[in-house]
Order: C-alpha cells, then structure tokens, then sequence
C-alpha cells in the first residue's frame, strides 16, 4: 500500500523544469537566479626595471678598541703602562640593523637620517669597504664610493691628482687627457688663480671636495655613491652637480646621495631612503620620505 501511495502521488507531481545547456554566468534551471560573474584580475604588466644593488638583511656591527669607561688622556694610559694594568674593552656598535631595499639602473637614491644613523657606513658595505655581519649585499659592476675624505696626495698639485684619480677609477691615460680640462673647469678651482698646479695641501676643504667630486664624475658608473660632497661647494657648483647627476641616471647609472641638505635630495633624487639608529624607516618617493623626516625632527 504504501508503494501504490508513492508511486500515485509521484505520477501527479509537476515535472521537473527543464535544464538547458546555458553560457556561463546564465540561469541554470528555470526559477533560479543567475550566479554572480566572476570578475578576472587583468595580468600585471612584467617589471622590466634591472637592479644595481640589492641588499639583504644588512647587519653592519664594528669594534671600538679603548673603550671601558676609562678616561684617555696621555696621563692614564701611561699609569696602565707602568701599573701593567690591562688596556680597556672593546665596545661593538651595531651601525646598519637589518636594513633591505633595491635598487634599479636610472634611480638617485638620496640617504637621509640623523648623525650617527649609519648613512656613511652602509655606502662603505655597498663599496665593499666595510664587511657585513649578517645579511648579504649585491651588487652589479663596482660601485664607487666618493666622500668628502676620500684619499688624494695633498703633497702632489691638483694637475697630477687629476691623473691618479682617473687612473685609480679605471681611465686610460689617453681618456685622461681627453677630459683633463673639462674635469679642472667642472670643479672651478681655477676660476680665481691658477690652483691646480698647486700642491692639494694649499686648498680650502671645499676646493679639494669639488676636485674630488669632478674626478668621480669624468667616468660613466654603473653605480656612483656620494658621501656629502653636494654640501661642499657654491650654488653653481652644486647646479653642475646636479645636472651630471641627472647625466649619469640618464646613461642607465645609479646614483646614491648622502645628505642633511633636505632641499639637495628633494632637488637630485627621485627615491630617499630614511635611516635611523641603524634601521631603515623609510623607503619610497623622495618628497614624500624628505616630509616624513622632517616632521620627524620637528617632533623631536
């Protein structure tokens, strides 16, 4: 009985609604609503951009030999000697914590941050002057390093600092001569008296700073890494920086700047990166990193 029941009531029921075969994003059955369309990401065009440096979790730490809270004048070290007490500790500082970016052919990176921030010591890792803790650095081609300290002969003229200077970078001494009097009239030291056949002792900081810096310039880098010179000269000096800078992007070069000239960095650079106490704050478009420093010291 309860079969014939089943099979009665299943011969009244209403039929099925026919299912046809729809396009995708179509109902399905007759009464149901259409599904949702799926809305597809478009494809993200490749990077094309080629990196010059990467750096990975950099740790820079050095040691202070000297240090333990003794004074040290001539006076107490010679007490030590005599008493045959031992010499004081050794202090490791912890100058670049972890820091990591990349950088790209074409880009002025200006670094920013306050004194002691390790500005300086992480362009000497880059260089390859300063060894890494932890972390590792790469680098395309040989990055060249130019501070306001970098080593010339101050007992030798100007003239033959210019030839060692180019042949310390790589320069034949037939490029040499082709960009002698452009490197002497880029640096200006001539324009008052005849300075550069004189010894580099007799020049002003800045005279030696801008020579430095118009050596470094007269060769095409893959990557240039200036240490304040920018700071060093006149405001024409530092518009034919700027403008050299703007050469070298231009011929696929990178370019570091350390500065505390805000205005220089938002002037030269397209990208600032922000260190502090060794850490790395801030990383992106140069006015926008050079308004957050800024507000940063304020606050201070």
């Amino acid at each position: 009985m309860a079969d014939t029941a089943t099979t009665s009531a299943s011969a009244h029921a209403p039929a099925p609604a026919p299912v046809s075969a729809s396009a995708p994003g179509t109902a399905t059955a007759a009464g149901t609503a259409p599904p949702v369309p799926q809305v597809l990401d478009a494809p993200q065009a490749p990077d094309t951009r080629v990196p010059t440096v990467i750096a990975d979790d950099v740790h820079v730490i050095y040691k202070v030999h000297g240090t333990g809270g003794r004074k040290g004048g001539a006076t107490a070290a010679l007490s030590r000697i005599f008493s045959r007490r031992p010499a004081p500790g050794i202090r490791e500082v912890h100058a670049v914590r972890g820091v990591s970016f990349t950088a790209y052919k074409g880009e002025a990176i200006g670094l920013i941050g306050s004194n002691g921030s390790g500005k300086s010591t992480l362009l000497s890792a880059i260089a390859g002057l300063q060894p890494v803790a932890r972390g590792r650095i790469f680098s395309h081609g040989q990055p060249s390093l130019l501070g306001v300290n970098a080593a010339l002969m101050n007992d030798l003229t100007g003239e033959r600092n210019v030839v060692l200077g180019g042949l310390a970078m790589g320069m034949t001494k037939q490029r040499i001569r082709e960009r002698y009097q452009d490197i002497v009239d880029f640096s200006g030291i001539n324009e008052k008296d005849d300075f550069i056949s004189l010894p580099m002792r007799t020049y002003s900081s800045g005279m030696g700073a801008r020579l430095r810096f118009s050596i470094a310039a007269a060769k095409d880098h893959d990557v240039l890494m200036i240490d304040e010179a920018l700071a060093t000269g006149d405001a024409a000096f530092q518009r034919r920086s700027q403008a050299r800078i703007e050469e070298l992007r231009e011929q696929a070069g990178t370019v570091f700047l350390v500065s505390h000239g805000i205005r220089t960095v938002r002037e030269t650079c397209d990208r600032a990166i922000w260190l502090e106490s060794g850490v790395l704050r801030m990383d992106g478009p140069s006015e926008e990193v050079c308004a957050a420093y800024e507000e940063f010291t304020r606050a201070r």
